[in-house]
């Protein structure tokens, strides 16, 4: 089997809520995506999604991810979308660095193979380890008092974890963290997420002033150092994210036991392979993970969902439903939330059709 051709489609993803704010005044109003679909002289093809949070959240931004698939899309044109170990040297030889340009190339030929194979992603990613994952929600930076009142809202729609937008300044996120810490229910789980926006002394201040309160903290400055610094001084359960971006980043931290639990964004190590690489080595670590991506609709909703079912509940510590938050619908047959939950499409590949009226005329093609 051989690729034969590459294609992507540029799509507008707006959001329901008009907004998503987090640190140091970033915000996002409309998500531009990028769907990948990849041909092969089988008939076969496999679809993948890359959306970066804007341009501000990591070293990643909307229109890179198309010119990145035009530096890899030539290099992978007659190679062979099932021998995937392969197909990411390949990346790597053709485009140093660029994770999220590759991301959707992978996740593609992941569906190709199960598509191949007549089975679902996440069997091949192990196994299905639970009949559905728990989702949580974020809740984007506004005043205090209204982020504590949008709780209710969440729960409403069946969440139980909420995720905290915090990032801002000390004094104001020791309110939201407070308020929303009043707001929670028995069984409910709250994170204070800073998204790298604190220097070190906002950190003091919040994880001494939030000690005796039940919350995650999650990236409370941009370096490993910093965060690391911020971690020895408080008591309360640790999260990164942005600083862990491969596996030598990841295996420095368990060493160094810099967290309780790591955020794994498919798009950020490179997809799925790279993904499953690390879900691995945290299982083997005992840390658990929050499975998602940096942003995106229902192609990716369906990455998250297959990753996560193949992961063990006590150690899926929660996922993302991101085609929740969003008003349009690429594949309508993709993961839905139910009662704050979701399940992976038990239909071979990803299980996602998209529908071609949504994601137009290819903004690149190569043959």
């Amino acid at each position: 089997m051989k690729i034969t051709a590459i294609r992507a489609y540029q799509v507008d993803l707006p959001l329901k809520e008009g907004r998503y704010s987090w640190s140091n005044g970033n915000f996002v109003e409309v998500f531009d995506s990028t769907v990948v679909e990849v041909e092969t002289d089988a008939g076969i093809t496999g679809w993948g999604e890359s959306c970066p949070l804007g341009s501000a959240y990591l070293p990643a931004f909307a229109r890179g991810v198309r010119a990145g698939l035009a530096e890899l899309a030539p290099a992978l044109i007659g190679a062979d979308p099932r021998a995937l170990d392969v197909l990411n040297r390949r990346m790597d030889a053709a485009l140093r660095g660029h994770a999220y340009a590759k991301a959707p190339l992978d996740v593609a030929c992941w569906d190709i193979l199960g598509k191949v194979t007549g089975q679902p992603v996440m069997t091949l990613l192990g196994g299905k380890a639970q009949e559905d994952v728990v989702l949580y929600r974020a809740i984007s930076q506004i005043e205090p008092a209204a982020m504590a009142e949008n709780v209710a809202q969440y729960r409403a729609e069946g969440y139980t974890r909420f995720q905290l937008k915090v990032g801002a300044d000390a004094d104001s996120d020791i309110a939201r963290i407070r308020l929303c810490a009043e707001a929670m229910q028995p069984g409910e789980v709250l994170v204070a997420d800073a998204n790298t926006g604190w220097t070190m002394h906002e950190a003091a201040r919040v994880v001494n002033a939030v000690r005796d309160l039940d919350v995650y903290i999650e990236q409370p400055s941009p370096t490993y150092e910093e965060c690391l610094a911020t971690r020895r001084r408080s008591p309360l359960p640790f999260v990164l994210d942005e600083v862990i971006t491969d596996v030598g980043a990841l295996t420095r931290a368990l060493g160094d036991g810099a967290m309780d639990v790591i955020n794994l964004k498919i798009s950020k190590v490179g997809g799925l392979t790279r993904a499953r690489q690390m879900r691995d080595l945290c299982l083997s670590a005992g840390v658990p993970m929050t499975i998602e991506d940096t942003w995106g609709g229902d192609i990716v909703t369906a990455a998250i969902a297959h990753l996560a079912q193949s992961t063990p509940s006590d150690f899926a510590f929660s996922a993302t439903d991101f085609n929740s938050y969003g008003t349009v619908t690429i594949a309508p047959d993709a993961p839905q939330r139910i009662n704050g939950r979701m399940q992976a499409a038990d239909r071979p590949g990803l299980g996602v059709t998209p529908d071609r009226r949504v994601l137009g005329e290819p903004v690149l093609e190569v043959v």
